[in-house]
């Protein structure tokens, strides 16, 4: 199967779904939901994001978003500007 998101219709709403590696459930942790949180807001802000709905689950997140000005590259940076995000590394996993 594969792991890239395909957007045929780049002015429609999408469902994406993504989970933590492993299934861990890191967003349980005030720091790690806020980092996500932070960075949803980050690219809704900056990066020409349209949230309509989303859900924060203790290991994976739902997203229904679109993305403004044909910018099908939003899911990628925000997954991106996270994933850079200085934090306290997981211990005892």
């Amino acid at each position: 199967m594969s792991r890239k998101y395909k957007f045929h219709n780049k002015e429609g709403l999408y469902f994406v779904s993504f989970a933590v590696v492993y299934w861990v459930d890191v967003f349980t942790r005030e720091e790690y939901f806020a980092l996500l949180t932070d960075s949803l807001n980050y690219c809704r802000k900056h990066k020409g994001m349209e949230i309509y709905a989303w859900c924060i689950m203790p290991s994976h997140v739902h997203l229904i978003f679109r993305a403004k000005a044909n910018n099908p590259c939003v899911l990628l940076k925000l997954k991106t500007y996270t994933s850079k995000h200085e934090t306290v590394p997981l211990r005892g996993l």
